[in-house]
C-alpha cells in the first residue's frame, strides 16, 4: 500500500510541475504531440492502403484460400478432358461439402449502345463468386438464386456499360440489346459493380452461367470446360487441392486436370510485407526524432532547476525520490501529449476527404481507424517520455546539495 501511495503521489507531483511549468511543457510537447500524431497516422493510413491492396489483389485472384480447376492440355493445345469435368466437379463439391464454387468463362458479348455496338468483356460466373472475389455493387444489387429462372438473363455491369446505356435507374429494370449469334437477345441489367480508377475506361459485365449460352458471340460451348474455383479455409487448401487432385484423376485420368491455389497468399510470402517494414520504419525514424527533440530540452530545464532539487535533497528528499519525481514528469507530460497526438491523428484519418481521397476507387470497405495505432501512439509517447526523463533525473540525482544551492 505504501508503495501505490508513493507512485501515486510521484504522478500528482509530477502532474503539480507540469502545471505550474505549463509554457515551458507546452512548447517542449508540440513537437512530442506532433510526432505521436505523425505516428498514428503513419499507422492508420498505411492500414487504409493495407486494406485497399488486398482487395485489390482479392478481386483478382479471390479471397484466400481459392483453389482453381482448370483442364489441363496437350502438346496441339487441345484440351485433355471435355465435358466430364463438370460432373467429376459436382460429385466433389458433394463429397467435400464445399460451401463457395463456381466456374468462370470469359466470352465476348456484342451489346448495342446509343452510340453503337461495342464488344464487351463478359465473365459467366455462378451466384457465389461475389463473395469469393470480393465483388462490392454501388447500384442495384448481385446476382440472387432466382436469377437463372428469368425470360431475360440478367447482367451485372460496370459503370462504364452503365454510363453508355444513360445511367438509368435500376428500380426501372432497365435493359441492354444483346446480339448473338442467334439473333437478338434481351438482357435486364440488375446491378452495377464497384472499379478501381482506372479500370472503368471500357465495358464489362457478369452473368450466370446457366444463361450465358445465348449472349455469346461467339458459341463458347464445345470448346474447354470453364475453370471451376472454390472458396476454402487456407488451413485446409494444400491437404484439399492434393485430395481433389487424386479423385479428378481417379475419375478422368492422370493428369487431366490441374488443381492450384490462385489467391495471393498463394505462395506463402505475404505481398504486404515491404509494406509493413516500410511503414516501421518510418513509424520508428518519426518517434527517436520526438525523443531526440525531448531530451535536448529536458537536459535544458533540468539545468535551471538544479537550485530547486537542491532545496528539496536540503529538506530530505531521497535521491530515488528525485530520480522518479524528475522521471515522472516527462512520462506525464509525453501521456497527456501523446492523447492529444492521437486524437488528432484520428480527426486526420477519419476526416471524409482523406478517406475519399486515398479510399476512392481502391478500398470497397473502409477500415475503422485501427486501435493499435492509438495503442503504438500512447507506448511510444509513454517510451519517450521514460526515455528522455532517464538522463534529466540522473543528472538531478549527482547535483550535491552545498552546489546547487550555491547555484
Amino acid at each position: 500500500m505504501r508503495a501505490v501511495e508513493s507512485v501515486w503521489g510521484a504522478i500528482v507531483e509530477a502532474w503539480q510541475e507540469v502545471r505550474i511549468h505549463r509554457v515551458r511543457v507546452l512548447l517542449s510537447l508540440i513537437g512530442v504531440a506532433v510526432a505521436v500524431c505523425a505516428l498514428s497516422s503513419v499507422v492508420g493510413l498505411a492500414n487504409i492502403a493495407q486494406q485497399g491492396l488486398t482487395e485489390s489483389n482479392e478481386r483478382f485472384g479471390g479471397r484466400p484460400a481459392l483453389l482453381s480447376v482448370s483442364a489441363s492440355y496437350g502438346p496441339d493445345g487441345t484440351p485433355l478432358v471435355g465435358g466430364g469435368l463438370p460432373q467429376a466437379w459436382a460429385g466433389v463439391v458433394e463429397r467435400h461439402k464445399i460451401e463457395y464454387t463456381s466456374s468462370v468463362r470469359p466470352f465476348g458479348m456484342r451489346v448495342q449502345f446509343r452510340g453503337g455496338v461495342a464488344e464487351v468483356n463478359t465473365t459467366a460466373v455462378d451466384q457465389p463468386y461475389a463473395a469469393m472475389h470480393r465483388l462490392r455493387i454501388s447500384e442495384g444489387s448481385w446476382f440472387a438464386k432466382s436469377d437463372t429462372e428469368r425470360l431475360a438473363p440478367a447482367l451485372v455491369v460496370n459503370g462504364d456499360f452503365w454510363r453508355k446505356l444513360g445511367s438509368p435507374s435500376l428500380a426501372s429494370h432497365p435493359t441492354a440489346r444483346v446480339l448473338s449469334g442467334d439473333g437478338e437477345v434481351t438482357a435486364v441489367v440488375v446491378g452495377v459493380f464497384r472499379t478501381p480508377a482506372g479500370e472503368d475506361m471500357t465495358p464489362s459485365a457478369y452473368v450466370l452461367t446457366p444463361a450465358s449460352a445465348p449472349l455469346m458471340s461467339v458459341d463458347y460451348t464445345g470448346g474447354a470446360p470453364a475453370n471451376l474455383e472454390a472458396w476454402v479455409p487456407p488451413h485446409l487448401a494444400d491437404p484439399l487441392a492434393q485430395a481433389i487432385r487424386e479423385e479428378l484423376d481417379q475419375s478422368l485420368g492422370a493428369g487431366t486436370a490441374s488443381v492450384n491455389r490462385q489467391d495471393y497468399l498463394a505462395h506463402g510470402d505475404d505481398p504486404l510485407g515491404f509494406l509493413k517494414l516500410a511503414v516501421g520504419g518510418i513509424a520508428v525514424l518519426v518517434l527517436l526524432l520526438g525523443a531526440l527533440g525531448l531530451v535536448n530540452i529536458a537536459l535544458v530545464t533540468v539545468r535551471h532547476r538544479i537550485r530547486e532539487i537542491g532545496v528539496r535533497r536540503s529538506f530530505g528528499a531521497t535521491a530515488g525520490r528525485v530520480f522518479f519525481a524528475v522521471m515522472m514528469e516527462s512520462v506525464v507530460a509525453t501521456m497527456v501529449a501523446g492523447a492529444a497526438g492521437v486524437g488528432l491523428s484520428i480527426l486526420i484519418v477519419k476526416s471524409p476527404w482523406l478517406e475519399q481521397l486515398i479510399g476512392q476507387g481502391l478500398v470497397s470497405d473502409l477500415p475503422p481507424f485501427p486501435v493499435e495505432a492509438a495503442v503504438i501512439g500512447m507506448v511510444a509517447a509513454t517510451a519517450v517520455g521514460a526515455l528522455a526523463g532517464l538522463l534529466p533525473a540522473l543528472v538531478a540525482v549527482r547535483v550535491k546539495v552545498i552546489d546547487a544551492i550555491r547555484y
